[in-house]
């Protein structure tokens, strides 16, 4: 079968992969003039791990292996903790990885052949055809939509945009010693109202972000002195919060948004899968997982794209409505109610429900 994909970010190359190994012609078509490796973090769960061994991609020595995910109050004191070893042994020693977006789609292109600067202009779903900008225009068996939030593809589908949802985060890497760039422990912070977070991404990094509401227009959607306004709002929360605010000299900012699951989302030879289809906040660090799955879903059916979809819609329809909670900002000193070995229960709950892969 001849696989068109459109988009080389994490769900266009976990697809290429997988569908290269199961036996299929498969070509990646990226708009960007080189591989995209901008933006933060990305969290592998026990199951997103299990599938890119399966696709053969090499995570000796990627990003960090998170032993624990501890919640303090704003004022420091420790509320709970996950065990996440304890996770780890419930899915037969699969680890739970925090990563650098560039280091994940770095391993991931290894040995994937991407054409780069090749904008699409037109898509035909039903017979499976790109148009690009250059006018040559290219057909497959299958076409498969992974070209993100503002997918070419989708709009060619007649599918929704995706909505904001009122939340936003503001995040940064910093490389400021400390036991928690050094470590394998993540350490979350929530007031009820906003969520303050920071955990070790490998090779003496951490990554650091502020999850709360934020609107167009609102003082901390994207606008100048905005360091000064989160130093305003957290500089007074735990170790190590304030010292990376003092140093930080930028901060990333991604508004939240959010997608409704359809049942199925493709027509004829095209389907999508990732961000294209279900863009989802990052607040439970999700996004990735669920693309890597739909890659891993897809790889097993290619000949039948609305049996994948199907299967999968029932999956993240209930992961999207978990995430759209924003939970973690929300629980504040709750989380301290909470026993640490029922909340790791709990977790591994959450993640099996999470994923097809178990």
């Amino acid at each position: 079968m001849r696989v068109l994909i459109a988009g080389a970010g994490v769900a266009g190359l976990s697809a290429a992969r997988g569908l290269a190994l199961a036996g299929h012609d498969v070509e990646v078509y990226e708009a960007a003039p080189e591989l995209r490796t901008e933006g933060g973090s990305i969290s592998i769960w026990p199951a997103t791990a299990g599938i890119l061994r399966e696709f053969k991609v090499d995570l000796d020595g990627a990003g960090r292996r998170l032993e624990a995910m501890v919640s303090l109050s704003p004022r420091g004191r420790r509320l709970g903790a996950i065990d996440l070893t304890a996770v780890e042994r419930a899915f037969d020693g699969l680890p739970a990885l925090h990563i650098a977006r560039r280091e994940l789609v770095e391993r991931l292109a290894d040995g994937v052949p991407v054409r780069y600067g090749h904008e699409i202009t037109e898509v035909d779903p039903d017979r499976a055809e790109l148009v690009f900008a250059d006018g040559r225009t290219v057909r497959g068996d299958l076409l498969v939509g992974a070209d993100g939030r503002r997918s070419v593809v989708r709009r060619a589908l007649g599918g929704r945009e995706a909505r904001l949802n009122g939340w936003a985060t503001w995040q940064a890497f910093t490389d400021l010693p400390s036991d928690i760039a050094g470590g394998g422990r993540t350490v979350l912070v929530s007031d009820g109202r906003s969520l303050g977070s920071i955990a070790p991404a490998g090779h003496g990094r951490a990554l650091w972000w502020f999850d709360l509401r934020a609107k167009p227009g609102s003082r901390f959607w994207d606008s100048p002195g905005i360091l000064d306004r989160l130093r305003e709002r957290f500089g007074r929360w735990p170790d190590p919060f304030p010292a990376v605010l003092e140093h930080a000299e930028t901060a990333g900012f991604y508004p939240h948004h959010l997608h409704r699951v359809p049942s199925t989302w493709g027509r004829g030879p095209t389907t999508l899968l990732g961000d294209a289809v279900h863009t989802m906040p990052p607040a439970m660090a999700m996004g990735a997982a669920q693309a890597v799955e739909d890659a891993w879903a897809l790889s097993r059916t290619p000949g039948d794209p609305r049996a994948y979809e199907r299967a999968r819609a029932r999956t993240v329809r209930r992961v999207a409505r978990m995430v759209a909670t924003e939970m973690p900002s929300r629980q504040g000193p709750i989380t301290g109610l909470v026993p640490d070995a029922r909340s790791t229960k709990s977790y591994v709950k959450w993640l099996r429900s999470a994923t097809d892969y178990f």
